[in-house]
């Protein structure tokens, strides 16, 4: 079986990059050293859907930047199950020491899973992680979540108070972002929100949603080139 035929149902997403788009998206791109840190959205725990390509948001993303920048340097610290603080310390000072141009930080969503969820404490500790990558210099690319809690996955008991949950932290990420002059990619106004995107855990992104992902983030960065 071809690849083309293989992931055919990748290949006639609507949701997704036509081939050669990124290229055309970030032809402007200046970025030569990105550097990835978060949790497990930043680390991309996935798990297959028939039709796509078994890669998380990253190894996609860095093949499309090395469409523009054939000699990209990564530095992917991503790991699951820390929370926003333990990023910022294990995460923040390598990251720092890469001297990355390009950033990517995806956290708080351990935080938000907890018992109690300090939004407070958590934003500021996401402000503590993109200001000295700001300060640096680095472009920085935030993201909101899509709401987990449409999956079948997640148990009823917690939809309501979860999406509130998912709907805060989005909206605080965001103004984070817009106070420290990031790139924010806003995942909860997507119209691929309530499709098949979840992974069987009811937590995290299936190989659609990482495409999608992916997808948000090159043309949000497209933009950003566009408007400086």
């Amino acid at each position: 079986m071809t690849d083309t035929m293989e992931y055919a149902a990748e290949a006639a997403d609507p949701q997704l990059l036509s081939p050669g788009e990124g290229a055309r998206v970030l032809a402007d791109a200046p970025w030569k050293r990105l550097a990835v840190l978060g949790d497990s959205g930043a680390e991309g725990v996935t798990e297959a859907y028939e039709g796509y390509r078994h890669l998380p948001w990253a190894e996609r993303f860095i093949q499309e930047m090395r469409t523009v920048q054939p000699d990209l340097e990564v530095l992917k610290l991503g790991l699951r199950n820390l929370f926003a603080a333990q990023v910022r310390e294990t995460q923040l000072a390598p990251a720092l020491e890469f001297r990355p141009d390009l950033a990517v930080v995806f956290c708080g969503g351990n935080d938000m899973l907890q018992r109690h969820f300090d939004v407070d404490a958590v934003e500021s500790e996401l402000s503590l992680i993109i200001t000295p990558l700001r300060e640096s210099g680095c472009t920085v690319v935030t993201s909101g979540l899509f709401d987990i809690t449409v999956s079948p996955y997640v148990d009823e008991r917690y939809r309501k108070p979860m999406s509130e949950r998912i709907a805060a932290w989005s909206e605080r990420t965001k103004q984070v972002a817009e106070r420290l002059g990031a790139v924010h990619v806003d995942l909860p106004r997507h119209p691929a929100g309530n499709e098949e995107i979840f992974s069987t855990d009811g937590l995290h992104l299936n190989a659609r949603g990482q495409a999608i992902l992916c997808t948000e983030i090159v043309r949000s960065l497209g933009q950003h080139l566009r408007s400086r």
